[in-house]
């Protein structure tokens, strides 16, 4: 098994200042905050990170930004993935993955592709990715489930193909991947709901999105829930529900940067079309954080 992605990987987000440019050094905390408290390894480029509004040369200068502050100090993950083949096999082939130790490529989106295309898809990227690759499955928001009878199939056609984010909200895939997967397979939670009891019952551990607030707490209920402990991680996870519930009560990442915001960590900005947490919203988690 690929012991480099067991236990908790965090979906990074993208710091912005007031004027909506990046802010380095609110980043250059959070992946420090994450390090020092035990996340396993970092997500580049997800859908934490607004990939879609973050412009190509940005995602270049985010990416090699944080392989600098890493300093190979832990495993990092790149997203590199959309509905179009061609362009995924040239952003992988133009993109300087020294220091990117797998790439995390999401299914295609909007489009609708067969299952066998979503095959095929993956089979493309799987032959030009010079290393190991996460598939990521999110069907809320691609509008297409991968069926884990398609996960399989990669999983044993593609050496390359390490492992699955599996972010379908449902436990009944999750064990159906579990129970058929290859036995090197990951699969990964996606859902920071559901991801103790997946790892519970086999899974791999979690990309997470509150485990970046949290990192310490949330990393050591995954550890204890790849040791089998469930009585002394349920104990962390129900401490962090509300907060889980919170973070996704209106849209991601608003809610994660709310918390940071709460935490002094990074401002709450966003761009558009996403806007930021209500007053609501930001009181509630304000509150969480002094609580907590």
């Amino acid at each position: 098994m690929n012991s480099k992605f067991l236990g908790t990987g965090v979906a990074l987000v993208t710091p912005f200042k007031s004027d909506l440019s990046v802010d380095y050094d609110a980043l250059k905390n959070i992946v420090e905050f994450n390090i020092e408290n035990g996340v396993e390894y970092l997500v580049i480029s997800g859908t934490t990170a607004e990939s879609v509004t973050i412009t190509k040369q940005e995602k270049k200068d985010i990416t090699a930004y944080i392989v600098e502050v890493n300093k190979g100090r832990v495993p990092l993950v790149l997203g590199i993935g959309g509905n179009n083949t061609a362009a995924i096999i040239e952003e992988i082939k133009t993109t300087d993955l020294s220091g990117i130790d797998a790439i995390l490529s999401v299914s295609p989106y909007y489009t609708k592709p067969t299952q066998e295309g979503i095959y095929e898809h993956f089979k493309a990227i799987s032959k030009v990715s010079p290393i190991d690759i996460l598939l990521y499955n999110v069907p809320g928001r691609t509008s297409k489930n991968v069926e884990p009878d398609t996960i399989i199939r990669l999983a044993h056609d593609f050496d390359n193909i390490i492992g699955v984010k599996e972010a379908g909200n449902s436990t009944y895939q999750y064990l159906q991947l579990i129970k058929n997967k290859p036995e090197d397979f990951l699969v990964i939670s996606g859902d920071d709901d559901l991801a103790l009891g997946v790892t519970l019952a086999g899974g791999s551990g979690v990309i997470s999105v509150i485990g970046q607030a949290f990192p310490k707490e949330f990393s050591e209920m995954i550890r204890l829930g790849l040791k089998g402990d469930a009585k002394t991680a349920y104990k962390i996870h129900y401490r962090l529900m509300d907060v889980i519930d919170y973070i996704f009560e209106e849209n991601n990442p608003a809610g994660i940067k709310a918390v940071f915001e709460a935490l002094d960590l990074c401002s709450s900005e966003v761009r558009l079309p996403l806007i930021q947490a209500s007053e609501a919203l930001k009181t509630k988690i304000v509150d969480f954080v002094k609580a907590f």
